[in-house]
């Protein structure tokens, strides 16, 4: 059976900007082994099924899958399975609300001058690092200790580590280890000076499925626990953007907002590069 393809950039700020997600559309009667092995091929951080809903509220079910397994939620996906389900024709029930279900539950989408914004999901890991979670972490991003300016858990799904450091410069400087013998998920972030075109600036490191570190041009959920931090430190006060990418050559930018009710939504720009059908 042909399945529609898509590959949809997520977060730039022109054409092969940000991150690159592959969405295959109508992917009912693909098993599980199917879609994992379907994601190996793609070689893309994140392959996201689009497939009819099972909950009532819900306009579309999508799910992710990395290179080796499947996450509950992840948010460049989640953008960009909601554009190529409004590109294939999709109508929510809301105008400009979808509701997407995924592993993580049922996550809220909007569209709003001429953005999509996903609503940051609740924290399922948080509070401080333990002294030998962290010494591990800088020990593979070969930092200083005495530059983290402070360290928690952030993990929304995919299994974030937060470390703050005292700048933008900071965060871009960091040359990490290339390889990590146990699985690790750090996000680096970092203020830009006052009156720059970014806020702060962010780096996602990970290990590959054989130990290698690999760092992520554009990640949602890191954007959005990140917000959720610093709106509840007062880091940040108003809506902000975000840098992500610099360093493998990507100008992804990812604006994050708080609502009165402190729902934190984090958008940006999504574009289809290439579509076709599968199989």
């Amino acid at each position: 059976m042909a399945r529609p393809f898509h590959l949809v950039d997520v977060f730039g700020v022109g054409p092969f900007s940000g991150n690159p997600l592959a969405v295959v559309a109508e992917a009912g009667g693909l098993a599980t082994e199917e879609m994992q092995a379907i994601a190996r091929w793609t070689n893309l951080s994140e392959t996201a099924f689009l497939l009819p809903p099972t909950h009532a509220d819900a306009d579309y079910r999508v799910r992710i899958f990395t290179l080796s397994r499947e996450l509950p939620f992840a948010g460049h996906p989640t953008l960009g399975s909601c554009h190529a389900w409004l590109t294939g024709g999709g109508r929510p029930r809301r105008p400009g609300l979808m509701i997407q279900e995924c592993g993580a539950g049922l996550v809220r989408v909007r569209e709003a001058d001429g953005l999509l914004s996903f609503a940051a999901p609740p924290l399922i890991r948080s509070g401080p690092v333990a002294a030998d979670d962290l010494a591990d972490a800088l020990a593979m991003l070969r930092i200083d200790p005495a530059a983290v300016v402070e360290a928690r858990w952030i993990d929304n799904g995919p299994g974030w580590m937060g470390i703050m450091l005292a700048s933008a410069a900071a965060v871009l400087a960091v040359e990490p280890a290339g390889h990590h013998p146990r699985p690790i998920d750090v996000g680096l972030v970092g203020p830009h000076p006052r009156g720059a075109e970014a806020a702060f600036e962010l780096r996602a490191l990970f290990t590959g499925p054989t130990g290698t570190i690999v760092e992520d041009p554009v990640t949602g959920s890191l954007n959005a626990s990140v917000g959720q931090w610093l709106f509840e430190s007062g880091r940040a006060r108003d809506g902000y953007v975000a840098a992500q990418g610099t360093r493998l050559g990507r100008t992804g930018r990812i604006r994050v907002s708080r609502d009165g009710d402190g729902t934190v939504w984090v958008g940006g720009r999504t574009r289809t590069q290439f579509s076709g059908r599968e199989g």
